[in-house]
């Protein structure tokens, strides 16, 4: 028997004869369907590899002998629009390959497809309606309506009864009018209604005032049994429907490219400026690079070196050539070309609305806005920075100490401010030990402990390292944001993210982001989505405008709102100010503080409590690492967002000051997250109900 079924082994084997590999490189479809991972494996009997693939596709091995192996890993994220209205992302991976015995050379597309995770939900505007005649049966004898009903509107089906109600006229008619115009009259008496309160309203209606919250409720479930009585109902209380003021909107001939201030809420801040309130005077220390005086959107904006500003600079050979002294100006040296970082820091702060003294020909007569606009706030220009754009740990000591009002000694030379700072914004540092960053940080505590508040640009190495003095815990570090084309901005690609960050700004884009073009033109062409201010021209010596990007123009953004908020008077010292810009921030990113945008981008509007200057609703969806999307709404508000992996913030809210961001602190809406995966790739955040204002 044995040898029977060797047999027969022997003749299905010769009967069924393995596949030959295939000396050319097969045409195929690779479906991950809700994989995040797959493995590809395909034989094939020579070289082989990978000449190209989607960009939203990694393929772990692009060369081999023998079988094709190699495992691909799907970003979808890297292929979602903003719209996020692609369901299947769909590709082709191309493969060379040529057989062992080198007779063979082929090529071919194998097709790749995945399917997106899909988020769906609905945006709604709470129903908030007014009018007398509806009445919710669910108010019982001894409840309290949630107006707090304290009179009634009462309709009879005749006008006798409604006469007799009001003791108006006498109790005849006929034999059915009489009876239940008595019986009328008595349940008033019985419930505690007195005449006098029973005021006629049309020839069968009554109002009935004087009622307590919860009377209202007893004489209406009374009432409501009184065959009499066509109708009882709240005397429903209405307000004057309040329009939005229209925000402000600078008229300066650069000022439409500053889109800043639009995200942060300033036409409403502004709004709220022109109606006075910010009386306090404020100084900003601007530790930088010095400042151009003779820049005319500069002109009266800064103490000058009479009122206090200072060069710090002792050593250096990009400096001015004559060590510390009062002037901070950022100096012209032989073959500059580079930019003055201090001017344009200045500008985002401080820089003159409406017409300038021209100064050259060419030159903008308007320019550029600054944040403080009408307040009265004052720059202290203290030069830290040499004209190269280093400085020295001892030269930023020196800097924050004179800030503060101490006195410091400079090769030998004794300054004291007079002008005290309130802010003081660094916007400068570098990846160090911590033990080399304590001289700086116990600077600024104890310049904090003075009544100082340091904002600190958090770095533009797209790292994880803290910087100092960022990362000073006394000092507020501070990450860079920029536009995404959605309903929420999204963290710089260059912007350094770890624990130390507490807040976030806009600092403008890169051109590795893929939105460094939202729309913004000069001249007719796309520009960049960086931040614009007041700069200097090297070559021809004299004043210009520039961009800039990076997380140094993100603090001045901060360090400009908290001088606001001392010269409203919402708060008045350190704590208080950094507790009210951490409290009004939007939260972007995870859910609470995150080592990208800190607590979340500073809101200038809520802040400072300005007036509503629009009035719309909408989606915000934001995922945990700072993505923003904006899939479209139906005529319903319904959306669907076909999306990677992660957690999703979705937010729907109202827009009241008009920075196109729904949904924050001071405006109301309804806020679920929910994670999507390949094992749950669908998810419904039901309705985000807005409130109707």
């Amino acid at each position: 028997m044995k040898r029977l079924a060797l047999a027969s082994l022997a003749l299905l084997l010769t009967a069924c004869p393995q596949q030959p590999v295939p000396l050319v490189v097969p045409e195929r479809t690779i479906d991950a369907g809700n994989a995040i991972q797959m493995e590809v494996n395909q034989p094939f009997d020579g070289e082989w590899f990978v000449v190209s693939h989607p960009d939203w596709a990694k393929v772990s091995n692009v060369s081999g002998t023998g079988t094709i192996t190699f495992t691909v890993t799907i970003d979808r994220h890297a292929a979602t629009p903003l719209a996020a209205d692609r369901a299947q992302l769909l590709g082709q991976i191309e493969v060379n390959g040529t057989s062992a015995d080198g007779t063979e050379q082929s090529t071919a597309l194998w097709a790749l497809q995945a399917n997106q995770y899909r988020l769906s939900g609905q945006v709604a505007e709470q129903a908030s309606v007014q009018g007398s005649d509806l009445a919710a049966q669910s108010v019982l004898p001894g409840q309290q309506s949630s107006n707090e009903t304290r009179s009634l509107i009462v309709t009879y089906h005749d006008p006798a009864v409604r006469d007799a109600v009001l003791g108006q006229g006498k109790l005849s008619g006929s034999a059915v009018t009489a009876p239940q115009a008595q019986a009328a009259r008595d349940l008033l008496t019985r419930l505690d209604v007195p005449e006098a309160d029973r005021q006629p309203l049309t020839e069968q209606s009554v109002v009935l005032r004087g009622l307590s919250a919860e009377q209202a409720g007893q004489v209406q479930a009374a009432l409501a049994k009184d065959p009499s009585v066509a109708s009882a109902v709240p005397n429903a209380v209405m307000h004057e429907l309040a329009t939005p003021v229209p925000p402000v909107v600078p008229t300066d001939q650069y000022a439409p490219l500053q889109w800043a201030y639009k995200l942060l809420g300033y036409g409403a801040v502004w709004r709220d400026m022109e109606q006075g309130g910010y009386t306090r005077p404020v100084v900003v220390a601007v530790a930088d690079s010095g400042v151009r005086y003779d820049h005319p959107d500069l002109a009266g904006q800064l103490l000058t070196p009479q009122e206090g500003a200072l060069d710090v600079l002792t050593v250096g050979s990009n400096g001015d050539g004559d060590g510390a002294d009062n002037d901070p100006t950022d100096p012209k040296t032989p073959g500059r070309t580079r930019e003055s970082h201090g001017t344009h820091v200045t500008g985002i702060i401080a820089a003159r609305w409406g017409q300038n003294t021209a100064t050259c020909a060419g030159c903008s007569p308007t320019g550029v806005v600054g944040a403080t606009y009408k307040a009265p706030v004052k720059v202290l220009p203290i030069r830290l920075l040499d004209a190269s754009g280093n400085t020295e740990a001892s030269d930023v000591i020196a800097a924050v100490r004179y800030a503060a009002g101490q006195t410091v000694n400079l090769n030998g030379k004794i300054f004291t401010n007079p002008r005290p700072a309130q802010v003081l914004n660094l916007s400068l540092g570098g990846p160090m030990p911590p033990e080399e960053a304590q001289p700086m940080c116990d600077a600024i505590a104890e310049a904090r402990e003075r009544g100082v508040l340091t904002f600190v640009a958090a770095g533009n190495a797209s790292s994880t390292t803290p910087y100092y003095p960022a990362a000073c815990p006394a000092a507020v570090a501070v990450a860079s944001v920029t536009l995404s084309g959605g309903s929420a901005p999204m963290h710089a690609t260059y912007s350094n993210a770890y624990s130390a960050v507490q807040l976030s700004a806009p600092g403008g884009s890169s051109y590795l982001a893929p939105t460094y073009f939202t729309g913004g033109k000069l001249g007719g062409e796309r520009f960049p989505d960086d931040i614009v201010s007041t700069g200097w021209d090297y070559v021809k010596n004299q004043p210009n405008y520039t961009t800039m990007a990076g997380t140094s123009q993100a603090a001045p953004q901060v360090s400009a709102l908290a001088a606001l908020l001392l010269s409203k008077g919402v708060t008045k010292g350190p704590e208080d100010t950094l507790k009210r810009l951490i409290d009004t921030s939007t939260d972007l990113g995870q859910t609470g503080r995150d080592p990208l945008f800190g607590f979340g981008m500073v809101n200038a509007a809520a802040a400072l409590n300005a007036p509503a200057v629009s009035n719309t609703f909408g989606l915000r969806l934001q995922d945990e690492r700072g993505h923003s999307y904006q899939p479209p709404l139906d005529a319903l508000g319904r959306f669907n967002a076909y999306v990677g992996e992660g957690t999703y913030r979705a937010v729907g809210g109202s827009d009241l000051d008009g920075n196109g961001i729904y949904g924050e602190v001071h405006e109301g809406g309804t806020e679920r997250s929910a994670t999507l995966s390949p094992e749950q790739p669908q998810a419904d955040v039901g309705v985000l109900s807005v409130p109707n204002r």
